[in-house]
C-alpha cells in the first residue's frame, strides 16, 4: 500500500472515525469538545515559524516536558507549538506549560488536513515523539522543507513486522525523516530495515531517562500523610490500571488487609471514563472508598483511595511505599515505570512489558523491579516488602542508580535538533 491508497482509505473511514469520536465522547465528554480541531478547523491564534512537537498522549506529553522546558529556555523568540491527540494529554500539556506554548490537537492524517495545519502553522522544525508516524503529515513537512525528527524513537519487533507489511508505504516515509533519534541500538537496526537512512539514524538513548523530580513533592506527600494520621500504615499505589486488571489488584489488596488491617491503595485508573466504574468497583467489593476528586477526609478506616485526578500522579506516587505500574497485568505493554523509580518507590508490575523492554530489564537486573502475573503473587510480594523494608529500601536505590547511569539522552537529542534548526 502507497500512501495515495492510505489516504483513500483514511477518507473511506472517517464515517467510521467520526462514530469512534462520538463514542469516546460518550464515554469521556471531553472528547465531544474541539472536534473541529482534529480536522483542521477551528484551530486557535498559531504564531508562525516556531517549533513543532507532537505527542500524542498522556505517557508521550509526560515524557516530551523536559524537551519542551529546555527549547523554551534556549529559544525564547521562537513558539512552541505541542499537539497531541487525547484530552488528557491536552490538559496535562497545558497545566505543564500554560500560555508559554502553543497547544492543539493535531488533525487527522488526511492530505487536506495536513495541509491546512502546515499552513497556518508554518514550522521551522517538527518534532514527533516516539513511533507517531502520520505519513501525509510528515510528507507535507517534507514538501515545505521542515525537518522532522522523530524522537526518543522506539520501535519494538511486534511494530516492526506491522510497519513491514506496508513497506511501500514505511519506506518511504522514513525516507522523508531528517533524524530518528532512537533508544536503543535494536531499534536503530529495525529502522534501517524498514527503510530509514543509515546518516539519519542516532541512537541518544531514553530521554525518559532525564526527568527531574521537584523535590517539594516528598515533602508536601509527607505532610499530607501526617495530616491523614497515615505515616506509619502500609500504603501503596496502583498507577495505570487499565480493564481486567482492578480486580486482580483489589483482590491482593484484600489479601493484605489480612494481615495489615491499616493497609491504604491508591488505585489509580489510567483513562478518567473509568473512574466512576472503578469506583463502584471498589464500593461493590465492599472496600471503604473515598475519591481524591473531591477531596474526601481519609480516615483510619479508608482502605481505598481512588486517584481520579488528573495531572498529580508524580504527587499520588510520592505518597505511596511501593508502586505498581499498570497495563502490564493485561497485553497493554505497560506504562512509565522510570517515574515512581525517580521518586525512590519499589517498583512492581505485571509480565507484559513489551512497550518497555529495554527500561524494564535495566530495572529488573539492578533488582528494582518485581513481576507478578496475579493477585496470589502481588499479595505475596507485598506482603515481603511490607514486612522486609530494608529490601524495599535496597530495591529503590537500585532505582535510583539506573536512571542516574543512562541520564544524557536529552542532551544528545537537543544536540541533534540544534543541528537541524535554520541559522538565525
Amino acid at each position: 500500500m502507497n500512501r495515495t491508497l492510505y489516504s483513500l482509505i483514511l477518507h473511506l473511514a472517517l464515517p467510521f472515525i467520526f462514530l469512534r469520536l462520538l463514542w469516546r465522547a460518550w464515554l469521556a465528554p471531553a472528547y465531544g469538545r474541539r472536534i473541529g480541531e482534529r480536522f483542521a478547523f477551528g484551530l486557535p491564534p498559531l504564531r508562525q515559524g516556531g517549533i513543532w512537537i507532537h505527542a500524542v498522549s498522556l505517557g508521550e506529553s509526560i515524557a516530551a516536558a523536559p524537551l519542551i522546558r529546555e527549547l523554551l529556555a534556549r529559544h525564547p523568540e521562537l513558539p512552541i507549538t505541542v499537539t497531541c491527540m487525547t484530552p488528557t494529554g491536552s490538559e496535562r500539556i497545558q497545566a505543564l506549560f500554560g500560555s508559554r506554548i502553543q497547544h492543539c490537537y493535531l488533525p487527522y492524517d488526511l492530505p487536506w488536513a495536513c495541509a491546512r495545519f502546515q499552513a497556518r502553522l508554518q514550522p521551522c522544525l517538527a518534532v514527533v515523539m516516539e513511533t507517531e508516524l502520520w505519513p501525509n503529515h510528515i510528507h507535507a513537512c517534507h514538501r515545505r522543507g521542515v525537518p522532522v525528527v522523530l524522537a526518543n524513537a522506539r520501535l519494538s519487533e511486534r511494530s516492526a513486522r506491522g510497519y513491514a507489511r506496508f513497506a511501500r508505504l514505511t519506506a518511504p516515509m522514513l525516507a522523508e525523516l531528517s533524524l530518528i533519534a532512537v533508544q536503543t541500538q535494536a531499534e536503530a537496526e529495525r529502522f534501517r530495515q524498514l527503510g530509514a537512512r543509515n546518516e539519519c539514524i542516532e541512537v541518544t538513548g531514553s530521554i525518559k531517562f532525564d526527568l527531574s523530580v521537584d523535590p517539594q513533592l516528598p515533602v508536601r506527600a509527607a505532610e499530607l500523610r501526617a495530616e491523614w494520621g497515615a505515616a506509619q500504615r502500609p500504603m501503596w499505589i496502583a498507577a495505570s490500571t487499565h480493564a481486567g486488571e482492578d480486580e486482580v489488584i483489589l483482590a491482593a489488596h484484600r489479601q493484605l488487609l489480612g494481615e495489615h488491617a491499616d493497609a491504604l491503595l491508591i488505585l489509580v485508573p489510567r483513562h478518567p471514563e473509568r473512574f466512576a466504574d472503578v469506583y463502584e468497583l471498589c464500593r461493590r467489593d465492599g472496600f471503604v472508598t473515598v475519591r481524591r476528586s473531591i477531596d474526601e477526609p481519609v480516615a483510619f478506616g479508608t482502605q481505598v483511595l481512588l486517584g481520579d485526578t488528573l495531572g498529580e500522579l508524580l504527587f499520588l506516587y510520592a505518597l505511596a511505599d511501593l508502586a505498581f505500574v499498570g497495563g502490564s497485568l493485561v497485553a497493554n505493554g505497560g506504562h512509565n515505570l522510570l517515574e515512581p523509580a525517580a521518586l525512590g518507590k519499589p517498583l512492581l508490575s505485571g509480565p507484559h512489558l513489551f512497550n518497555f523492554l529495554e527500561i524494564a530489564n535495566q530495572l529488573r537486573e539492578a533488582g528494582d523491579l518485581l513481576e507478578v502475573a496475579d493477585a496470589e503473587q502481588l499479595h505475596a510480594v507485598l506482603r515481603h516488602l511490607f514486612a522486609e523494608p530494608q529490601v524495599a529500601t535496597s530495591m529503590a536505590d537500585a532505582g535510583l542508580g539506573v536512571l542516574r547511569a543512562n541520564q544524557g539522552a536529552l542532551a544528545r537529542l537537543l544536540s541533534g535538533l540544534e543541528r537541524l534548526l535554520p541559522a538565525r
